[in-house]
Order: structure tokens, then sequence, then C-alpha cells
């Protein structure tokens, strides 16, 4: 996959090293990173799960962080519309800022309808070989558009995911999730398990 980083295009931009390890930060919070990746329809339930899944993570004394899609695009990402060429940004912006959480020590859970599948490798490869879970919320287009939580499919939205706009659904996700037959917090805990065992099948910190 080609890269698009700008510091390599600067030979004037030396990365610095630091003297905290990724293993020091690991073991100052008794766990290590990982970035959960939500991706779906608008109106499958992502960001729904997500956020019953942040809730279960800090209840059970772990270091978590959520990112969603709509919150980001109102601040780092607002900048940015819906082309292809914007998605891929979105997503490009979003994949480096959870390599970064990831790498602090944090599970790190991404909610984002991320149609294209480029971009979600591209999210996995800088999350690091074993640091990806990637979870596919696989609710139809029908269902999504008769539960239409924002209003969305109700508007006339040029490159709208799923109308006008592809979404290329994963081939490997490490989970898929049906939203249709079961609620938001058996989905929530279904992850929570996978990444239970994530965390405790790696061995010491």
């Amino acid at each position: 996959m080609e890269k698009n980083f700008s510091a390599e295009k600067n030979e004037n931009i030396i990365w610095h090293s630091n003297k905290v390890s990724y293993k020091d930060r690991c073991r100052v919070l008794g766990q290590r990173g990982l970035v959960v990746w939500f991706t779906g329809l608008s109106g499958s339930g992502k960001s729904t799960i997500a956020v019953e899944l942040e809730k279960m993570l800090n209840e059970a004394g772990r270091a978590v962080y959520l990112l969603d899609g709509d919150n980001i695009r109102c601040g780092i990402n607002s900048d940015l519309g819906f082309s292809d060429g914007d998605r891929n940004e979105n997503i490009r912006r979003i994949s480096e800022i959870a390599a970064l959480f990831c790498d602090a020590g944090i599970i790190t859970l991404v909610s984002f309808i991320s149609p294209f599948r480029k971009m979600r490798e591209f999210a996995r490869e800088r999350a690091g070989e074993g640091n990806f879970i990637e979870v596919y919320v696989s609710t139809d287009f029908e269902t999504c558009r008769r539960r239409d939580p924002k209003g969305l499919y109700q508007k006339d939205i040029k490159n709208f995911t799923g109308k006008d706009s592809p979404y290329e659904e994963p081939e490997n996700p490490e989970i898929v999730l049906d939203t249709v037959n079961r609620d938001p917090m058996e989905c929530a805990g279904e992850v929570l398990r996978e990444i239970e065992r994530y965390l405790t099948g790696k061995g010491d910190i």
C-alpha cells in the first residue's frame, strides 16, 4: 500500500526518539494497546455498541477511549467533505490518531463508516500486527434506512454511503455483529470477550 506521510516527503524532518517505550507505557496501565475498529453503514448500530463497550471496559478498570466519526468531523476533520478523496483522508487521519493511542497502551474504539477496504487495511497496518480487531456491524441498507436515527436517509445527501456511494463489506473481519436480531448490550458483550481474550492471550506485558 502506498504511504502518504508528509514527513517522508521532507528531508528536514527527522524522527525523534524518546526514552519511554511502548512496554513501559503498558506496564503503567497494566494492559496492552489495541484498536477496535467498528465499520458499517450509517444507522447500523456502530456508535451505540461502541458507547456501551466503552462503559463496560471503563467499569472493568481498562484505559479506553472512543473515537466516533461524527464527533471527529466536528473537530480535527471538520475541513473534510464526503467525496471519495475526503473519505480516504478522514480515515487516514483517524488511523494515525488511533495508532498513537494504541502505542500509548490505550484500548481505542473507532466507530467510522469507513466504506473502503483499502483504508481499513491501512488502519490495520498503522496499528501494527496483532493490535487490530475489525468489527463489521452487518446491518443491511433497508434496515438502516428504516431506523434512520439521525434522519439522514430522508435527506437528499450527495455521496451518501449505500445509496450513491459504495460500501465495501469487510472480507475477513475478526467479528461480525447482527444488530437486527441482537441488542446493543449483547453485541458489546461479544466484543468485550474478544478484547479480553486478546489481552490475556499475549502473555506478560
